[in-house]
């Protein structure tokens, strides 16, 4: 089988999804975006799926106590966004990174202008 060399994006997926499933798309973008179908074979050829044991408990559960640990515990988790969004990042940080990593700054861009090498007289 020839390589697949077209660029899909999540977009495509959404709307393989939307067709697979007989729904009608759910934006413009997705309306528009090429769906993955050359990724599929007419017939399954693949072998069965074998199952490997878990190498991680999976009924472990994180116990550290840390300001951070106690400040997450106060977040209302009952409606999306009650959270405020910097103190949500700067915890989850913290979490994967460690308590002395410093959180970097959120970007809120939507457009960026490319440089360019002009020169101006």
């Amino acid at each position: 089988m020839d390589p697949i060399t077209t660029m899909y994006s999540t977009s495509s997926m959404l709307r393989t999804i939307e067709l697979i499933l007989g729904l009608p798309p759910m934006s413009q973008y997705d309306a528009s975006a090429e769906p993955i179908w050359r990724c599929f074979n007419k017939s399954a050829t693949h072998p069965s799926f074998h199952s490997m044991a878990n190498l991680v408990d999976l009924n472990l559960k994180n116990n550290v106590v840390n300001p951070l640990s106690k400040l997450s515990e106060k977040f209302d988790f009952s409606k999306e966004d009650k959270v405020p969004d910097a103190l949500f990042n700067d915890v989850i940080w913290a979490a994967v990174h460690g308590l002395n990593s410093p959180c970097p700054a959120p970007v809120h861009a939507a457009f960026f202008t490319a440089e360019t090498n002009e020169v101006k007289d």
